[in-house]
């Protein structure tokens, strides 16, 4: 693979990863903190080092995802609307965590994370317009999975409570 196709993957993942550090910066003390020990958890709710490991996996997939996506097809009308989605994407996984853990706006984070689900529902059906195949169009399903999941535990103590 030569260094313009590899170039995309680079990006896609210091952008995922980048934002994956942005919101984490806005964690604080998340979920050490007092008032999410106060908050209603799911039964369900995973151990804290599942979800290191599922944003990691979730982050690595949607790189690859998105590189080859980025690398399927060079009409500038398919990556305009690539990188449209993307962007929002991304601005929404970033801002779930300041909603969630800074402002515990519980209610607004559900909203911010449902987006981000039906945004990346969009993601995947443009990717399957693509009109060359690209190998990486699987890579958006751990991401797909990982949100069902956290959507139902930011779900929960709102409709718990």
């Amino acid at each position: 693979m030569n260094f313009t196709r590899l170039f995309p993957y680079l990006v896609f993942t210091v952008l995922n990863f980048g934002g994956l550090a942005v919101g984490s910066f806005f964690t604080g003390p998340g979920v050490a903190s007092t008032w999410y020990e106060m908050l209603p958890t799911a039964p369900w709710t995973p151990p804290g080092w599942v979800f290191g490991a599922a944003w990691t996996t979730v982050m690595i997939g949607f790189s690859w995802f998105m590189g080859s996506l980025w690398n399927a097809d060079q009409a500038t009308s398919f990556r305009q609307r690539t990188m449209q989605l993307f962007a929002v994407s991304w601005v929404c996984n970033v801002a779930w965590n300041p909603l969630f853990f800074y402002a515990q706006a519980i209610e607004w984070a559900l909203v911010v994370i449902t987006a981000l689900y039906v945004v990346l529902f969009v993601l995947m059906r443009h990717s399957f317009s693509a009109p060359s195949p690209h190998a990486g169009k699987w890579g958006i399903l751990p991401y797909v999975l990982w949100l069902t999941i956290a959507i139902s535990l930011n779900a929960y103590p709102v409709f718990v409570h």
